[in-house]
């Protein structure tokens, strides 16, 4: 299959982990985050970090969108479908996600409507065959599929639908990577940067990153060839004292991103002063807030709103596995009260979420060698 195949072509692979053990520095350690939860599903998945020299480590970001979202924004919009008059709208990743009083399906057993959808256009579809109740969509993501949620309300808008209304919780990638390079406890020295947000607002946005803090950005694609090239073209630039933004992923990513996508999202959404991350705290300008010009079709200023701030259970590492401060095997918690099947942190349930890329393959690969006898 063209744009697959010929990325996991095992001779191809074996190049470029030669390739990666010549050019890293033995006497060196480094310290690579990869910035999409993506990234770290494919790692693991193809074992790439067993390709790897000992002394590159591979340590995961903040971008799992349902990841970084606080228990209090999932109770907010659960505290709005109280109402038996509005049915609740959610993509699948978000239905296990544990708020104060349980997770979305959780409520759904209980009694409240609350429904998968796959697109935000299944939401709309849903307020137009029922009239006589209202629907919310409970909007989750990076730039990646704010511009969906735009479009969606730009069709509201346009149809003047009544019974319809959007919970934004869209995040920005641009200040979760400054405040990582903030943090006082963390050393990066290069970033395999995301994909799927580069394929809307392109590669300048990093270029700060390159040349203000002096570190490496390679915007990668998925498939195991993307990452180890990607790795190749970070140790190239450390190599040779360079610090810049580069973009392998040219076949997909444009350099200046998606025009009609920023604009959709520049007429629909403004910027948040600040919007509270789940173990990151407070980050100004992180989040996206629909436009008063919207105000009739947002869910936050057509309902009352707790707003209240609910604090992750203690025993879980949540925040410090994803400021990469922790490995998701070194919580407390992980593997054994918090699992796929029973998470309490968002990590475990995301399909991006680094705890459940860990659980699903180096867990488990680790218990397999273990029962043989071979060594882990």
């Amino acid at each position: 299959m063209k744009f697959v195949d010929e990325f996991r072509e095992p001779g191809v692979i074996g190049k470029a982990s030669a390739e990666i053990r010549r050019l890293a520095d033995p006497a060196r350690h480094y310290r690579f985050m990869e910035v999409c939860g993506g990234h770290t599903h494919a790692i693991y998945r193809f074992g790439l970090k067993d390709l790897l020299p000992s002394n590159i480590e591979l340590v995961h970001g903040p971008g799992c969108p349902v990841c970084v979202l606080p228990m209090g924004r999932i109770d907010d919009g659960l505290s709005i479908a109280q109402d038996p008059n509005v049915i609740f709208t959610a993509f699948g990743d978000m239905m296990r996600v544990p708020g104060t009083h349980g997770s979305p399906l959780e409520h759904k057993a209980r009694g409240m409507d609350v429904r998968i959808i796959y697109s935000p256009t299944d939401a709309l579809k849903l307020a137009q065959k029922n009239p006589g109740r209202h629907v919310m969509f409970f909007a989750i993501g990076f730039e990646t599929t704010a511009p969906s949620t735009a479009l969606i309300l730009m069709r509201a808008k346009e149809l003047g639908l009544p019974n319809f209304s959007v919970f934004s919780n869209h995040v920005t990638i641009i200040p979760a990577i400054r405040a990582i390079l903030d943090s006082p406890d963390m050393r990066i020295d290069a970033f395999i940067g995301p994909g799927h947000v580069s394929t809307v607002i392109g590669c300048r946005p990093y270029e700060w990153i390159a040349k203000n803090e002096g570190k490496p950005i390679v915007v990668s694609g998925f498939e195991p060839v993307d990452v180890l090239q990607s790795i190749v073209m970070l140790l190239q630039q450390l190599n040779a004292g360079e610090a810049k933004v580069e973009n392998q992923y040219k076949r997909v990513v444009p350099w200046e991103g998606s025009r009609p996508a920023l604009r959709a999202m520049a007429d629909v959404f403004e910027l948040r002063p600040y919007f509270e991350w789940r173990g990151m705290g407070f980050i100004s300008q992180s989040a996206l807030k629909i436009r008063d010009t919207y105000a009739q079709w947002d869910a936050e200023q057509r309902f009352q709103v707790p707003g209240v701030r609910v604090t992750d259970p203690k025993a879980a590492q949540c925040g410090e596995v994803l400021k990469g401060v922790l490995k998701p095997a070194q919580c407390k918690l992980f593997g054994t009260e918090c699992t796929p099947e029973r998470p309490v942190g968002a990590l475990m349930v995301s399909s991006e979420g680094s705890c459940a890329a860990y659980f699903s393959y180096e867990h488990r690969k680790a218990a397999v060698l273990t029962s043989i006898g071979a060594p882990v």
